[in-house]
């Protein structure tokens, strides 16, 4: 362990090194984040589609410097729920609803559940389509907030890009740097990613944070209740006369 932790500390240096003195934390409150950036990012409005359909509004921070290229895809994920449930309503008959592409809207929904507990699955899914390699695929966390870790060598060049998504307050991060094969990993970025509250002050959190369960805890409960145990959700058994005594 304490090799791997030089290693890995040996690799920040010479990322540092190779880069330049140019690099500095970058802080945006309007979206929440803070990261260490080779300099000024530019930003580009966009839109990123949901894998039920939604086009969000997203902004894409992009810094290129050679043949080093960083950024960070923010999609607001904050007004899906009400989106999907009105997408349904409008869009399916009340009498026989296409399952999927109603979204149970008989049941008050239009899986919007599935949208936000799937959207680090779905950002993740987009790295493993692509014509690269991938090298390296982990449940991790940055500033203990959850996400996954991904590297991928790509096909085409094999320079190789290093890769997090994560999630907070219903805000979807997509962190993204791809480096020649030659050079030293990115670690100065990927390490750095951190939150920030609306004041740009740094939020860290005691234990690890999950957005589903902390944004909608009566959907996503920690710890759900048992409707009961086998027989298909039958209630459980009344206890013997003397039980627990």
């Amino acid at each position: 362990m304490r090799v791997t932790t030089l290693v890995f500390a040996t690799a920040l240096s010479l990322s540092a090194s190779a880069s330049g003195q140019d690099w500095a934390e970058y802080i945006n409150r309007d979206d929440g984040f803070r990261v260490d950036f080779p300099g000024p990012p530019t930003i580009t409005a966009t839109t990123f589609k949901s894998e039920y359909g939604l086009d969000l509004p997203a902004r894409v921070y992009r810094v290129v410097r050679g043949p080093e290229r960083y950024s960070i895809t923010v999609v607001d994920y904050r007004d899906a729920p009400r989106l999907l449930d009105e997408k349904a309503k409008a869009t399916c008959p009340k009498d026989f609803p296409d399952e999927r592409a109603c979204g149970l809207a008989n049941a008050g929904r239009g899986y919007w559940k599935e949208e936000i507990g799937g959207a680090l699955v779905w950002a993740t899914y987009a790295f493993l389509n692509r014509d690269a390699k991938v090298t390296h695929l982990a449940w991790a966390w940055q500033d203990l907030v959850e996400g996954h870790e991904l590297q991928l060598t790509n096909n085409a060049d094999r320079s190789r890009t290093f890769a997090f998504v994560t999630m907070h307050h219903n805000r979807l991060y997509i962190l993204e740097a791809t480096v020649p094969a030659a050079y030293p990993p990115p670690g100065l970025f990927q390490q750095s990613m951190g939150f920030v509250d609306k004041d740009g002050r740094g939020i860290r959190y005691q234990s690890v944070y999950s957005n589903m369960h902390a944004e909608y805890p009566e959907a996503f409960p920690g710890q759900p209740r048992l409707t009961g145990q086998g027989g298909g959700g039958a209630a459980p058994a009344a206890a013997p006369p003397g039980a627990g005594r």
